[in-house]
């Protein structure tokens, strides 16, 4: 243990060391609220306006969707960009002297694997925090204690998933060039697939259908749900419950299989699920780099 946390440690000093590395971490996150607040909120605004009246609250409405779909594509972009350590350890041959050294190769493995989960994590919560201030300021309310912690608790899974299948991927990945390849292509899809830059409702449904097999787009309807409890018995409390469930099918919040809506907790379950299914991909993968 005292090994891989000696490891974890060096990965974790690499990374944050790298100024610019944590720089671009932060910017994804802070571009598209920086584009949703100039462009994109007003027009949502609006459209809910037409569908439930010019009442209060629904500025916060709009902002608390965003935020959770974004908090749930950020555990995403952050894991993969944490394990950049590990692609220019490869691209530069450190990786090479770890393997000779006296060092099992799963130690190795694994200390990439918990400093990603734990930079994801990080950089997550920071990136938490921004949001619930950017919801505050603009009207909106902090969430309650209860929902914060589930949130929390939501945010570590949905790193600890995202870190063990991008490793699964980047474990293929033997360049610098190509890892930033891959990046930009997994950055610019999980947006669209978590439905954060235009709503599920609105897509061909087989797109619908793709989506509702990817696991962040099951973690943001589940953060939706946390973060719109309260926005929703605002905006939506003198209209008609279709009105809701047209709005909460439209926009993500709740995903619904052949005309029966899935509940979070199956949702929770089907993440959780994946994951395990990631991890042990991941452990099987290991194996494989030993025996080669």
């Amino acid at each position: 243990m005292r090994v891989i946390m000696t490891l974890v440690w060096r990965n974790l000093l690499v990374f944050f060391r790298d100024r610019s590395a944590v720089f671009f971490s932060f910017l994804s996150v802070l571009i598209i609220i920086g584009l949703y607040a100039l462009f994109l909120a007003d027009t949502q605004a609006q459209s809910l306006k037409s569908l439930v009246g010019d009442i209060s609250g629904i500025r916060f409405l709009v902002d608390s969707w965003i935020m959770a779909g974004l908090l749930a594509v950020n555990t995403v972009t952050v894991s993969l960009g944490a394990l950049a350590v590990m692609v220019k350890d490869q691209d530069k041959k450190v990786l090479r002297d770890f393997m000779v050294a006296p060092l099992k190769r799963s130690n190795i493995v694994l200390s990439y694997i918990l400093s990603s989960f734990i930079i994801g994590s990080v950089v997550s919560i920071v990136g938490l925090v921004v949001m619930e201030v950017y919801i505050y300021y603009s009207g909106g309310q902090l969430l309650a204690f209860e929902a914060l912690l589930k949130v929390l608790a939501l945010v570590l899974l949905c790193v600890l998933s995202s870190t063990a299948l991008m490793f699964l991927i980047t474990s293929y990945i033997r360049s610098i060039s190509a890892f930033s390849t891959l990046s930009t292509i997994i950055g610019t899809m999980i947006g669209f697939l978590a439905g954060i830059y235009v709503p599920i409702g609105v897509m061909p449904q087989a797109v619908q259908n793709l989506i509702k097999v990817v696991p962040t787009a099951h973690a943001a309807a589940i953060l939706r749900q946390i973060f719109m409890e309260e926005p929703l018995r605002i905006v939506f409390k003198s209209a008609p419950r279709e009105a809701l469930e047209t709005y909460k099918e439209m926009f993500g919040v709740v995903f619904k299989l052949d005309g029966t809506e899935i509940s979070a907790e199956t949702m929770l379950l089907y993440l959780s699920a994946l994951t395990a299914v990631f991890i042990i991909l991941g452990i099987v993968r290991v194996r494989y780099m030993r025996a080669k």
